[in-house]
């Protein structure tokens, strides 16, 4: 959930200037002057992705603007993340100053897409060998961190545009006070957790099912911060709802695998606290980026996700004091909306 658009911006319209060149070097970069293109598909920021056949091979196309979207972040944390064994999609031919790459074609499915058609253990298990690959790199210095102020930042999201801008609601002192305790709590639970490279995606839509396992999408927003924060994002997928039961079965299962390649995983009790805790951080945060998806960006049917988010959080804050302010405004504000409609 974290390439979203700038403020009044949505993604440009595909110019032909632009298409031309696009072409133009896909067909250089290829070595194959019959090749068209066909959309694939847009990220929510401002890159696209194109589809075409090359000598009887099918590529992707990514078109990153060079204006609008550095292509470069992706490519350093692609290169990164490659170097270190994980699966990502391979690049055929680059030209970062224009903004173009050939890629392998992973195929039409995320794994979201294709689930009814996978096994689920077997999805588990692909998704944790990455993860645990991903978890082993040491992150480059130079990393941004999922520090204090990043954390509140996307807190803020909830009660700016879900609360305020969605609901319309505007906290009393007393609600303003608890709220306040519940970031404290959240961001000191995710700051006291080993911190290691995060994903900070890594959930089904972003996965690839490939042969072996799956490839990973979408990291270009990496970051050093908790253990616990992508296995979260995977087993409370914001698009996904798993068995409760089942999910925790998995957890404990990728807690073995962590604690047996070496990752610096807590104690299995603390370690399930902390992925409870940093579940509900990023639940709120996404029920504000979907709220700012609706009212900023005219894309309304990220919001039909939020029972989703809070039936997560009911799962959480009963099971610790320092949240209860968080269950009154859910009580009052938020479960009220959503029950109506």
């Amino acid at each position: 959930m974290s390439a979203v658009l700038p403020p009044n911006a949505s993604a440009p319209a595909d110019d032909a200037a632009r298409a031309d060149a696009r072409l133009a070097w896909a067909r250089e970069a290829s070595g194959d002057a019959t090749l068209t293109l066909v959309r694939a598909s847009m990220d929510a920021g401002f890159r696209s992705y194109w589809r075409g056949e090359a000598n009887g091979l099918s590529r992707i196309v990514m078109d990153s603007p060079p204006a609008l979207e550095d292509v470069r972040p992706w490519l350093r944390i692609r290169d990164l993340l490659e170097l270190h064994g994980v699966r990502v999609p391979h690049v055929r031919a680059r030209e970062v100053e224009a903004g173009f790459l050939l890629l392998e074609d992973l195929g039409g499915e995320t794994c979201l897409q294709a689930l009814a058609s996978l096994d689920a253990d077997a999805l588990m298990e692909a998704a944790f060998e990455q993860l645990l690959r991903l978890q082993a790199i040491a992150p480059p210095d130079d990393l941004p961190a999922f520090d204090a102020a990043m954390l509140r930042r996307e807190l803020a999201l909830f009660e700016d545009w879900f609360l305020g801008r969605h609901l319309g609601v505007t906290l009393s002192d007393d609600e303003r006070a608890g709220w306040e305790s519940v970031q404290t709590h959240l961001v000191g639970a995710m700051l006291a957790q080993p911190q290691v490279l995060v994903h900070r995606d890594y959930m089904l839509r972003n996965l690839m099912p490939v042969e072996g396992g799956v490839a990973v999408l979408d990291f270009q927003d990496a970051v050093t911060g908790p253990i616990a924060y992508d296995v979260a994002c995977l087993l409370r997928d914001a698009f996904h709802s798993w068995p409760e039961a089942q999910a925790d079965a998995w957890l404990a299962r990728y807690h073995a695998r962590a604690r047996d390649a070496g990752l610096p995983v807590p104690m299995q009790a603390q370690f399930v606290r902390d992925v409870a805790l940093t579940g509900a951080q990023r639940h709120l945060k996404v029920m504000g980026i979907f709220a700012r998806l609706h009212h900023r960006d005219g894309k309304p049917k990220y919001l039909a996700d939020a029972p989703r988010f809070l039936a997560y959080l009911d799962a959480v804050v009963p099971t610790d004091p320092a949240l209860a302010p968080l269950g009154v405004l859910l009580d009052r504000h938020v479960r009220p909306r959503l029950a109506a409609g």
